[in-house]
């Protein structure tokens, strides 16, 4: 799939046709650009979703330079059977905000273009779990969320003072934007909010302030997830640093004391820490059920535990969605990273993003040494998993993420320099699991492909449940009748 579109109105293209299908038998074709659907001109997915789901549109059709009238027949909620190449058909929302703490700022030059776009587009947040700071949204976007029910929503908080909010993002809006939360809470959208802590800035007493505010002015929210602040090396903002281990156990502290108070007001937790804070601060994770249904998964809150359930096989599907990092620029489905895929990539020798077989088809049994490969935080959680496990043939291989640096130790920002110097002193003929989080379109962040490795690797969908397939771990023991 090709990036999101940058600035300019472009007709959906055709990147997909399901063999069989409604559009197939029509004659669509890859390549072909969607001019108009029934006479009318989508602007984003959504709203071509929704004109492609009557029944017999008729599309206006360009193709090699030609426009051709195709009639599709099929029911009312039958689906098309194509996709297209972006989310956004015109210009995406960027943000006008100027947070010392974005990461997209601590990039490295040299990379992709589309991964520098700064975003704060409701739309992406709605399709892909974006956040949005609401600092540009407007009566015509509340009006639409409300009328389309595009829900649910992602809202970066970080602080509800006005003043502190206003200073965090660096915008004069931030300290009134968030009257559109209230607005959208008025109308029954469900919303996660999610505060990025800067030790120093947001803590301590203004944290309890924020979970004051979320209690008092935003008590319908679904979920609040607390995350830390990720520091690359290529920051040039010498107020922002990592949290020392105390600060870690504080948040956690604060965390905890607000859960009591949510369950005994709301009946519910509400507000969640992010499982690199007890990494940080060397605490147990919260039994599962203190989670209430992992509904912030996708933003780390949770995802040691359900890994856990997952490689000691306590469950049967894996738990969440893990887009990973930029996916919604490149690499996800433009209907959103929930939605399936039209049509699966071709097999190749690593199936990208392919899940094991589960039972006697599911591969070779474990014979050669294996190497499972992540972050530094990855690794604190893996080894003593498989060491409990009893899996001595595996061993955990730790990538220092030197290409980003600072504390950037999650699986989803490995890039193919730090692996493949990783890789080049590990020995031949070895397993090496890797994954798929850390890949868009078999690209890495870097730009390096899998195929650039100096080790070939297997790459795994980035759950328990795929790791214990690929380990062997639901096979019988040799000569089990």
């Amino acid at each position: 799939m090709a990036p999101v579109a940058w600035s300019v109105m472009s007709a959906p293209r055709v990147v997909a046709v399901a063999p069989g299908s409604p559009a197939h038998d029509a004659g669509l074709q890859v390549g072909d650009e969607l001019a108009a659907i029934d006479g009318s001109v989508p602007r984003d997915v959504i709203q071509y979703q929704v004109l492609v789901d009557g029944a017999d549109p008729t599309f206006a059709v360009v193709r090699g330079g030609l426009e051709v009238e195709v009639a599709v027949a099929k029911d009312d909620g039958e689906p098309l059977g194509i996709e297209v190449h972006s989310a956004l058909f015109d210009q995406v929302r960027t943000c006008d905000n100027h947070c010392s703490f974005c990461f997209i700022y601590q990039l490295p030059k040299g990379m992709r273009k589309s991964l520098y776009l700064k975003d704060d587009d409701y739309r992406l947040s709605f399709l892909y779990g974006n956040y949005t700071t609401l600092t540009r949204f407007t009566e015509a976007d509340l009006e639409r969320v409300i009328t389309e029910r595009l829900s649910p929503l992602n809202v970066s908080i970080h602080a509800t003072d006005p003043g502190v909010r206003s200073e965090l993002l660096r915008n004069r809006r931030g300290a009134t934007s968030l009257r559109w939360l209230r607005a959208l809470l008025d109308h029954g959208i469900e919303v996660h909010g999610q505060v990025v802590v800067c030790p120093g800035v947001n803590d301590g007493g203004v944290l309890e302030d924020t979970l004051t505010g979320v209690l008092d002015q935003y008590p319908e929210l679904a979920s609040v997830c607390v995350v830390p602040l990720g520091v690359s090396r290529h920051s040039n903002e010498p107020g922002m640093r990592p949290h020392t281990p105390a600060e870690a156990a504080a948040v956690l502290d604060t965390v905890s004391a607000w859960q009591a108070t949510f369950l005994e007001v709301l009946g519910r937790r509400v507000v969640f820490a992010a499982d690199e804070y007890h990494l940080v601060a060397d605490r147990p994770f919260p039994p599962a059920e203190a989670y209430e249904g992992f509904a912030m998964h996708e933003d780390g809150i949770g995802m040691v535990r359900t890994f856990e359930e997952e490689l000691r096989g306590r469950v049967e599907q894996p738990t969440g969605v893990r887009p990973g990092f930029f996916a919604w620029v490149e690499g996800a489905p433009p209907e959103g990273y929930r939605a399936e895929r039209v049509i699966d990539p071709a097999p190749v020798a690593v199936q990208i993003g392919a899940r094991p077989t589960a039972g006697a088809d599911a591969g070779p049994p474990v014979a050669r040494p294996v190497g499972v490969l992540t972050g530094a935080y990855g690794a604190q959680v893996l080894a003593p998993l498989l060491a409990e496990l009893d899996c001595p043939e595996v061993r955990v291989i730790e990538v220092e993420n030197r290409f980003f640096g600072g504390n950037i130790g999650v699986a989803g920002l490995l890039v193919g320099e730090d692996l493949a110097r990783t890789l080049a002193a590990e020995p031949e003929g070895h397993r090496y699991l890797l994954p798929d989080v850390c890949l868009s379109q078999d690209l890495f962040l870097d730009g390096m492909a899998v195929a650039d490795l100096p080790r070939a690797v297997e790459v795994l969908p980035t759950d328990g449940l795929a790791l214990r397939q690929a380990l062997g771990l639901d096979r019988e023991p040799a000569g089990v009748a």
